[in-house]
């Protein structure tokens, strides 16, 4: 029955994806008929008129409902309407843009494998003797369009080895899949590396090593045990392949899904977004279920019975020294900036380097990036916590209701964010309370999952049997067990995920879609200057390096968390 209701909470969160997608001219917060009439034309403002003329082209006179039937009978037909902006058909663009953002999701996979085999290689070669280093942790912190930024910087631009824009054949998808795949793979090899010496310690490998079994038999056999925990992790890996294939080919010039979906958001050419999102949910499908023939074809009838559980990260403590050092070197940035005036422009101080009088440098514009960066990181941190607390809230209502809310928490889960928020811009326009709600609209997720196996073990307890034996009602029980059982472990979950927040919404407001100009924001701080990085690279610098400093407390508050 659980299965049942899990199964009917699945199908109903993609059909109400699909029903958004498919509704966008009706959700968004421009008239679609004038955004087509100011596309072809922009003298003068449009008669009625002619706005009806547009609206019974594009078959919008129909009513939202009807627009959706025909909408999906045209998809089945091969028929994904007509671009806005262009006047071409969808489809064949959508197309070639999924077979190059397929071909380059398979590259990063493949960087992927290679990275995490080259993190536990020393483990099994030394027979789970040691673990990985703070190396693959610094990778893993990377957000992916930071590393995308800095190799396209370096290996592109200043070093000239692989291109550093377009997509002109094999060389070109070398460093994009590098971005990808690198951090990828950084996070699947500490996985594993630290589910080694467990399987190394079982019984069966000193029976084995009696037996005179070679070394090498017994570390595959082992890295098979170790593959059980981790490949339940390996679909969020992919999926942040997809969402950062967005970043990646913004930053590269890759005419894949991600650049196609990014334009058509900003220009709110709807069409195109409606069929690029699609795909995009494909793929991200598609991999899914890869993953799940993976598992069932390594693992047997095991898995099947559901009788393996899940490996986490390690749960080894942080160093603390290091903490400590980003957490004071962060605080120090953001308190000096917020001394000085962020939108001050001096014309005669154009990109200076760091001195005494601009600690950071200045931008093209001649603003202090030190300012910048420190009202930007009040204002992020603010957001960020306006949406965690939004998202605590609907996670623990979601998660107390149970069963009903596991397929939808599943599907959103594997959503990503920056989809959520290509979604959101076409709705309400490129702003901050846009990027907020896209990420409060997947941000429940995790609440909602650690909410829900907290609810359920306190319910299996003998003080909750014992309280409904005497008659304790639904509020009763909610206020005097279960929300004190749960509210403390979710809201310090919160907490730790805070940084990992002011990530998501760094890389949505690099991406264009969070806080527009002039207001400082990270991730924008970063786009605006990467045009400047090589005639003067430190105003790419302190933004990256605020972001690096960020996403090493992230990391440490999830093993803090796994604790």
């Amino acid at each position: 029955m659980s299965r049942t209701t899990a199964g009917v909470g699945r199908g109903a969160a993609g059909a109400a994806l699909l029903t958004v997608v498919a509704l966008l001219p009706w959700l968004s917060a421009s008239d679609p008929a004038l955004t087509v009439l100011r596309t072809r034309s922009a003298d003068g403002d449009p008669t009625p008129e002619q706005l009806a003329a547009v609206r019974a082209q594009l078959g919008l006179d129909e009513g939202p409902f009807t627009h959706l039937g025909r909408w999906l009978g045209g998809l089945f037909r091969g028929d994904a309407g007509t671009s806005w902006v262009s006047g071409e058909p969808v489809l064949p663009k959508v197309a070639g843009a999924f077979a190059v953002s397929t071909t380059l999701v398979l590259g990063a996979l493949v960087v992927t494998l290679a990275v995490a085999a080259l993190v536990v290689a020393r483990t099994l070669r030394l027979g789970g003797a040691v673990r990985a280093g703070s190396g693959a942790a610094f990778l893993a912190a990377l957000p992916k369009f930071l590393l995308a930024s800095l190799l396209a910087t370096v290996f592109g631009v200043w070093l000239g080895w692989f291109p550093s824009s377009g997509w002109a054949g094999p060389s070109s998808m070398v460093l994009p899949a590098l971005a990808l795949g690198v951090p990828s793979g950084a996070v699947i090899g500490g996985l594993l590396d630290h589910a080694l010496p467990a399987v190394f310690a079982e019984p069966w490998v000193r029976t084995w090593h009696a037996c005179g079994i070679a070394p090498g038999r017994i570390a595959l056999r082992a890295l098979r045990g170790a593959v059980a925990g981790v490949l339940p992790q390996f679909l969020p890996t992919v999926v942040g392949l997809v969402g950062g294939a967005v970043a990646v080919e913004k930053i590269f010039n890759i005419p894949g899904l991600g650049r196609l979906a990014l334009d058509a958001a900003v220009a709110q050419d709807l069409p195109p977004l409606q069929a690029a999102t699609l795909a995009l949910v494909q793929l991200g499908v598609a991999a899914g279920l890869l993953v799940g023939v993976l598992r069932h074809a390594l693992l047997g009838p095991a898995l099947r019975d559901g009788g393996l559980v899940a490996a986490h990260p390690p749960a080894r403590a942080p160093q603390r020294f290091l903490v400590f050092s980003c957490g004071l070197a962060l605080l120090t940035l953001v308190v000096a900036g917020l001394l000085r005036d962020p939108l001050h422009v001096d014309t005669a101080a154009r990109l200076l380097p760091p001195s005494p009088a601009h600690p950071l440098g200045t931008d093209a514009l001649g603003r202090d990036l030190l300012a910048r960066l420190g009202h930007g990181a009040l204002r992020t941190a603010g957001l960020a916590l306006g949406v965690t607390a939004v998202s605590v809230v609907i996670g623990l209502l979601l998660g107390i209701a149970g069963r009903a809310a596991a397929g939808p928490t599943e599907v959103v889960s594997t959503l990503p964010a920056v989809l959520i928020g290509l979604l959101t811009t076409a709705v309400t326009g490129p702003s901050v309370w846009g990027a907020g709600a896209a990420v409060c609209l997947i941000g429940w997720t995790p609440y909602a999952a650690q909410t829900a196996a907290l609810t359920e073990q306190e319910r299996a307890s003998g003080h909750i049997l014992a309280s409904i034996s005497c008659g304790a009602g639904p509020i009763h029980l909610l206020r005097r067990h279960l929300l004190p059982a749960v509210l403390p472990a979710v809201v310090r979950n919160a907490f730790l995920r805070l940084p990992t927040t002011v990530l998501v919404l760094a890389s949505l407001g690099f991406l264009g879609l969070g806080e527009q100009p002039p207001t400082p924001e990270w991730g924008r701080l970063l786009a605006e200057n990467q045009p400047y990085l090589e005639l003067a690279p430190w105003t790419v610098l302190a933004p990256a390096g605020a972001l690096v400093l960020l996403s090493v407390l992230a990391v440490s508050g999830t093993a803090v968390r796994r604790r």
